[in-house]
């Protein structure tokens, strides 16, 4: 579900915005094998004073209208729903245990 807060005066896409959301949120499950969970809520920002994703709030802010960086948004977002909390745990895991095994090759010269 997307809500949007208007800023400006901008006009507002509402069919181009929900088509781009459904397209995202399909794509992105489709791709990382996700189930009907991959929706999620957010607001669209338009008139913001710079692009960017506000993780925690689920806010895409956009200066003005761009599809691109507003799917971009979404795959981000439903990547994280379709994502659990233990598989990330896992993922977490196995990159500091990829790190631990990984050494510098400064780090391996005996000291004579």
């Amino acid at each position: 579900m997307v809500s949007v807060r208007n800023l400006g005066k901008q006009a507002i896409p509402s069919a181009e915005i929900e088509r781009v959301y459904e397209a995202a949120c399909a794509t992105t499950r489709r791709e990382f094998n996700g189930n009907e969970n991959g929706r999620p809520s957010l607001t669209l920002v338009l008139g913001a004073k710079k692009d960017i994703l506000e993780y925690p709030t689920h806010e895409i802010r956009l200066r003005r209208w761009d599809k691109y960086l507003f799917a971009q948004g979404v795959v981000i977002l439903t990547f994280e729903d379709l994502l659990p909390p233990e598989e990330k745990d896992k993922l977490a895991g196995r990159a500091v245990s990829r790190a631990d095994a990984t050494v510098d090759v400064g780090e391996l010269k005996t000291k004579e």
